[in-house]
C-alpha cells in the first residue's frame, strides 16, 4: 500500500470538480468521507478490474460512511453506461476529459515500462481473459493517463494510492479503513 498523505489539493481544485449531481467535490467531502476513484479510460482492462472490485467491495465501504465518487475522462452518458455495466448504476461521478483534476491530484502520464510492460501484460491477460474483465481495444480517454485513488475527508487528503504501474491494483477496503475508522462519527 502506498500512503502518501502528505497530498494536498486546493479547494479551488475541488470545488470546481462538479459531480454529475451537481455537487462538488469540496463539498462532498464535508458531508463524509470520500473515495475518489480516478480511473483509467474504459477500454482498459485494468479500469473495468477496477470497477468490478468496487462494485463488490461498495457496500463495505459505504457501510464504513464513505461515498465511493468516480472520475473519468469521457462524457457522462457514456460512463454511466460503464457504470451500469458494473452494477455501479446511479454512481457519483465527475468527468474530466481534459485530465486537469488528474494532474491537480499529482496522477501523471505514464510510460512505455509502466503502461506496457511485461508485468502488465502477465496481468492484463489475467485479468482479461480468465478473470473476465475483458481485453480493451477502444481507447475511450487518454491512454497514457495513470490512475489513482483518494480517501478526503473534511477538504483534506487522509489517504492516497498513487499507481505506478498501470496495473496497480489498490486495497479498497483498507484505504476507507486506515482513514475513516480513525476520525468519522457518521452524520
Amino acid at each position: 500500500m502506498q500512503h502518501m498523505v502528505s497530498i494536498s489539493v486546493d479547494q479551488e481544485v475541488m470545488e470546481g470538480m462538479m459531480t454529475n449531481q451537481g455537487s462538488s467535490l469540496w463539498q462532498l467531502t464535508f458531508e463524509r468521507p470520500v473515495l475518489l476513484v480516478f480511473l483509467r479510460h474504459f477500454g482498459c482492462t485494468f479500469c473495468r478490474e477496477a470497477l468490478a472490485d468496487i462494485a463488490r467491495l461498495k457496500p463495505e465501504i459505504e457501510e464504513s460512511g464513505t461515498q465511493v465518487v468516480f472520475v473519468h475522462m469521457t462524457d457522462d452518458k457514456t460512463a454511466e453506461r460503464y457504470f451500469n455495466r458494473y452494477q455501479l448504476t446511479g454512481s457519483i461521478h465527475i468527468s474530466d476529459p481534459t485530465c486537469n483534476s488528474y494532474a491537480s491530484f499529482g496522477l501523471i502520464k505514464g510510460n512505455f515500462t509502466q503502461l506496457f510492460g511485461l508485468q502488465s501484460w502477465i496481468r492484463g491477460f489475467q485479468s482479461g481473459v480468465i478473470d473476465g474483465n475483458g481485453v480493451g481495444f477502444k481507447q475511450v480517454g487518454d491512454g497514457f493517463q495513470m490512475p489513482g485513488v483518494f480517501v478526503i475527508f473534511r477538504g483534506t487528503i487522509r489517504e492516497a494510492f498513487i499507481h505506478k504501474l498501470s496495473h496497480d491494483r489498490p486495497d479498497y477496503s483498507q484505504l476507507v479503513a486506515d482513514c475513516c475508522n480513525l476520525d468519522w462519527a457518521g452524520p
